[in-house]
């Protein structure tokens, strides 16, 4: 039995398991980590190589190895200090990529992944007995402690795309998470539709142009730029002291999303963007939303909100991802066989992210309500990672 099985293998996971070993090396053979992958930080690289990411959002001390200072270290002793953008130290992916590795040859944890995933949790039906964990190889794993760290829910889809009537071809209209940029060579002279107004939006516009494609992006509101997707004061004690004293979950909810308050592009983003409006290449719509959409043969006629018609080649949609217990099979077996309190499909978590009345924690942007506005970023990762070590510590 393993006395403590994490699911998922990116930097969340790699946090935790960090953060764990050093304080207690000897867990290292108590540990399991598993993961269709088998290695680390896969779907995340993916992520950064499908909208050709140049650099992070978080500055330089987030990150998953438990010193704050290591990734300015190892820039400085790779001599890759300019891959260190700006004045919070943004790192470029490829070095934000050589330093988990380094990381993860450190605490000797390259080869320790199961490459599965967890299909079926059974809870004990004995207090303090293992859970049986049903892996898609087809064996089983017995657990004493299970930490989910996995999923980012599933895609987010308009209304107006269940009313398409047809069959348009598979590229005619993706959403992002099926948008792979580098193997699109050339869109030269295709237009392309791109609805929404986050970050994602912004690295596939930037994609589409760099091909030679002309671009409409469509935003719901007018386009938004900040250095991070929530005030700096919900990376400290600044905004999170009065959070976690609020006693209220629904208020605590609230606050979460008045602080995400939808998608944003960094400042550099953003400034691309106006440039390549200016020549006329990109066509931004403010305000402005798809009512409906008919594909005509060879391209799409499309009906804004505003009144205005466009004829477009291709539809990508930037429109986020659904949350909730409900969009993981995993939280969804756990609420069937251990219900808990949900509110609009968030779990309410014991304080150590426990889901109630088990020995499951959860990370990632379901443990918002007690982690707050960060909880799906690395600085989120490393206080769930706190509190998480402090629950497998005390036993």
């Amino acid at each position: 039995m393993a006395d403590l099985v994490i699911v998922g293998a990116g930097p969340q996971a790699l946090t935790l398991c960090c953060l764990l070993l050093q304080k207690r090396p000897r867990w290292r053979r108590r540990l399991r980590i598993v993961d269709p992958s088998g290695t680390w930080l896969t779907r995340w690289q993916q992520q950064m190589e499908c909208y050709e990411i140049p650099w992070l959002r978080s500055p330089s001390p987030h990150h998953p190895h438990p010193n704050p200072h290591a990734l300015r270290n190892f820039a400085h002793l790779q001599q890759r200090n300019r891959q260190l953008e700006g004045p919070y130290g943004l790192p470029h992916t490829g070095l934000f990529g050589d330093f988990c590795r380094q990381v993860t040859s450190e605490y000797q944890l390259t080869d320790c992944i199961r490459a599965a995933s967890v299909e079926r949790i059974r809870l004990p039906k004995v207090r303090g007995g293992p859970m049986e964990l049903a892996l898609s190889d087809g064996t089983t794993m017995a657990a004493g402690r299970l930490v989910i760290a996995t999923g980012s829910g599933t895609p987010q889809m308009p209304a107006w795309v269940g009313a398409i009537a047809g069959d348009p071809p598979p590229d005619a209209l993706q959403h992002s998470d099926r948008i792979h940029l580098p193997s699109l060579h050339s869109l030269l002279g295709q237009r392309i539709l791109i609805v929404g107004g986050g970050l994602t939006s912004a690295h596939l516009a930037l994609g589409a142009l760099r091909r030679g494609a002309r671009v409409h992006l469509l935003c719901r509101r007018i386009l938004k730029h900040k250095p991070f997707d929530a005030d700096p004061g919900w990376l400290g004690p600044k905004y999170l002291k009065a959070f976690h004293a609020e006693p209220c979950m629904r208020r605590r909810q609230r606050q979460v999303l008045e602080a995400r308050d939808g998608g944003s592009m960094t400042p550099e983003t953003a400034a691309q963007l106006r440039q390549a409006q200016r020549g006329g290449a990109l066509h931004l719509h403010d305000h402005c939303e798809v009512s409906s959409a008919r594909w005509c043969a060879s391209h799409w006629t499309v009906v804004c909100t505003d009144g205005h018609g466009l004829e477009v080649d291709r539809i990508w949609l930037a429109t986020g991802h659904r949350q909730g217990v409900s969009q993981h099979p995993l939280l969804r077996h756990l609420q069937q066989q251990q219900p808990n309190e949900l509110l609009d499909d968030w779990p309410v978590l014991e304080a150590d992210l426990r889901w109630p009345g088990t020995l499951v924690h959860v990370m990632g942007g379901l443990s918002a309500l007690q982690i707050g506005p960060a909880a799906r970023n690395l600085f989120g990762g490393r206080l769930a990672a706190q509190r998480i070590c402090q629950a497998v510590m005390k036993t």
